[in-house]
């Protein structure tokens, strides 16, 4: 494994954790801050920014980028889609 790859595991591994303990405080929390994966304009552009990272990225990071590029798309998501408010 790409030593560049392990903060990326991290990172998500701490968002896991994070929802995890939200779910366990307060029931359904965890489904309210994970919605923007069903919302269509916060994965377009969440999939297009770690492209575009992704992209320009492999040229001077490898394998590496693609891990950071999908941290990256997957916050861009989350960002994108946090900002409406939820049902």
């Amino acid at each position: 494994m790409d030593a560049s790859v392990l903060p990326v595991a991290v990172i998500a591994a701490a968002l896991v954790i994070k929802t995890a303990l939200a779910e366990i405080r307060a029931p359904g929390s965890a489904r309210r801050e994970w919605a923007f994966v069903t919302d269509g304009e916060a994965m377009l552009s969440g999939a297009a920014a770690a492209f575009c990272l992704g992209a320009m990225g492999w040229s001077y990071a490898g394998h590496g980028a693609v891990a950071w590029a999908g941290l990256v798309g997957l916050l861009v998501a989350y960002l994108i889609g946090g900002r409406r408010p939820g049902p």
